[in-house]
């Protein structure tokens, strides 16, 4: 049987959710697997959403991201699954290219909850996306997601000045409908990035950008070169309340989102490996 239709996969865990109740034991549903094929239209979408320059043959390097969401949503929504779908807060991200991903690829997707982690504000999940084009491995992911509930783990300690903040390089003012344009580019409708009313019921005044549409605006600015084999990891240190004033920095590797007080909303690390 061919699995459900992505809007139905996202209301069965919407309906699930009022019944998970989070914890840190074993964490749920097998890995799955699945092939998806690359529509040029889409990618010519999504960079646009995104700020990426137009490009050849090659794919944006946060891109394989999307084309697994149907995937990672089922297995966030599947019933062994113990976090709620819904209000799930994206917290960081570690993407792995071995090398450029073409238009006329077709990625073949395996993917599986390696852990659940306490986190000071709720339970964390940890979901690994590894792909393959004919075999052969050419992106890999690894994304926490935060579900916000009454704990007893203390926060950590963050020494004062351990990181001053980058040189800025552009200003971007985010209009309040962002998360509505992304979530029609990548098919991730999660209520909190939509519109006030269905973001406060999970705890934030306003809608909240997507955390991989700022880790792939940030990318887009940095120049990122789609075709080198390269590690790129960021943390989602804040929510963007849509709307927003919001500031890029970057000094060497290293880049950063900042509210219009500086307190960074994002901070990453670009790192070129050696090639295949």
């Amino acid at each position: 049987m061919p699995p459900a239709p992505l809007p139905l996969t996202l209301l069965k865990g919407a309906l699930l959710s009022p019944f998970k109740r989070p914890g840190t034991g074993h964490p749920g549903p097998p890995g799955l697997r699945g092939r998806a094929r690359i529509s040029p239209a889409r990618v010519d979408a999504y960079r646009r959403v995104c700020g990426f320059a137009p490009a050849g043959d090659t794919v944006p390097l946060p891109y394989p991201h999307v084309l697994a969401f149907p995937l990672t949503t089922r297995l966030l929504a599947a019933r062994a699954f113990p976090l709620p779908l819904l209000g799930l807060v994206h917290t960081s991200v570690e993407v792995v290219q071995r090398g450029a991903l073409r238009l006329t690829d077709d990625l073949d997707f395996t993917a599986y909850v390696e852990k659940l982690t306490p986190h000071r504000r709720g339970t964390e999940a940890t979901l690994a996306v590894e792909a393959a084009v004919d075999g052969t491995a050419v992106w890999e992911s690894r994304s926490t997601y935060l579900a916000r509930h009454r704990t007893t783990t203390a926060a950590p300690v963050r020494s004062p000045g351990e990181e001053p903040p980058l040189p800025a390089g552009a200003r971007w003012r985010l209009a309040a409908g962002l998360g509505r344009r992304y979530g029609a580019v990548s098919g991730d409708r999660n209520p909190i990035h939509l519109h006030p009313l269905t973001a406060r019921p999970f705890g934030f005044p306003r809608a909240i950008a997507h955390g991989m549409w700022t880790f792939a605006r940030c990318l887009a600015e940095y120049g990122l070169d789609d075709t080198g084999p390269v590690r790129v990891t960021a943390e989602f240190r804040a929510p963007v309340l849509l709307p927003a004033t919001v500031t890029y920095g970057r000094r060497g590797q290293d880049f950063e989102l900042c509210d219009s007080a500086g307190r960074p909303h994002l901070r990453g690390r670009v790192e070129p490996l050696a090639g295949r």
